[in-house]
């Protein structure tokens, strides 16, 4: 049985302004397994929702989405990676934004890979992801960060939420000049404060935004692939979307697992794409 379509994606994908697709690949999940099930999951989800987004004022159906389905089940990262490109590129050149749904954050460089390397890098995640290999594996979940540095520039990448990396990825940061804005940062100093950092320092006025759902806190979101306590609220994110949204050319949402809770982290990530794409519209008049 098909996979039903993100709800509210009604538009043909000549008129669309935003495009959806879906990533159903966890084969480097290295604790919790299962978010190759999350596409479908959220977009089931997605149906909870009213059209008319209270806080904005604004109706989902006026907005042009299309959605396009998923990418095929792919074997090794490579094929996963050079597939995810090719159909990203694909959106990018046609001249939409992408909206990719995962799920494991290893989607999250195959996509960057398809815009010019002009773009700045803004990610939420509870995990430095800046590992060079991991489980040998250089395209695994643990080295996004790493590898979307690969193509942009360690300059233009930031995270934000970050509570958790390796001796090795500390000194790697250090060494190459990654920075991140820590989750103990924002919870002192707010979201505003992170999201003005990262946009200085990324120092780009196109944007890309990753989304891994550990960067929220787990009592929110626990249906993740590698829960992490302390970490932001739903609220918190909803507003650095707010924030991001005029400079945002894509984003892709990451690494829920749905087995793991009784839906409320797919409920939230289909409310979170659902800001996002009201968002973007709003912000481009």
């Amino acid at each position: 049985m098909a996979a039903p379509r993100f709800a509210d994606a009604v538009a043909k994908y000549d008129a669309a302004r935003i495009a959806l697709f879906g990533v159903p690949y966890d084969r480097t999940c290295s604790f919790r397994g299962g978010s190759r099930f999350a596409p479908r999951a959220i977009r089931e989800a997605s149906y909870n929702f009213e059209t008319f987004m209270m806080d904005h004022q604004r109706d989902l159906l006026e907005v042009p989405v299309a959605d396009l389905g998923d990418t095929p089940a792919f074997g090794p990262t490579t094929e996963m990676v050079g597939g995810v490109t090719k159909m990203a590129s694909e959106v990018v050149g046609a001249g939409k934004i992408p909206i990719v749904i995962g799920g494991e954050h290893s989607l999250a460089p195959a996509v960057v890979r398809a815009f010019p390397k002009d773009v700045g890098v803004i990610g939420i995640d509870a995990h430095l992801d800046f590992r060079e290999s991991y489980l040998d594996d250089p395209w695994s979940h643990a080295c996004s960060a790493r590898r979307i540095a690969d193509h942009i520039g360690v300059e233009h990448v930031v995270y934000l939420g970050v509570r958790s990396y390796s001796r090795e990825e500390r000194e790697d940061l250090e060494r190459l000049g990654l920075t991140y804005v820590s989750v103990f940062d924002i919870h002192e100093r707010g979201i505003a404060a992170g999201a003005e950092r990262a946009l200085k320092e990324v120092d780009r006025d196109r944007i890309y935004l990753t989304v891994d759902m550990d960067g929220i806190d787990p009592s929110y979101a626990p249906a993740v692939g590698n829960p992490e306590p302390f970490g932001l609220s739903p609220l918190q994110v909803k507003k650095l979307i707010g924030i991001l949204a005029p400079h945002l050319v894509g984003m892709d949402l990451n690494e829920v697992s749905p087995a793991w809770d009784f839906g409320q982290t797919a409920l939230l990530a289909a409310r979170l794409i659902r800001e996002a794409i009201v968002a973007i519209d709003e912000a481009r008049g």
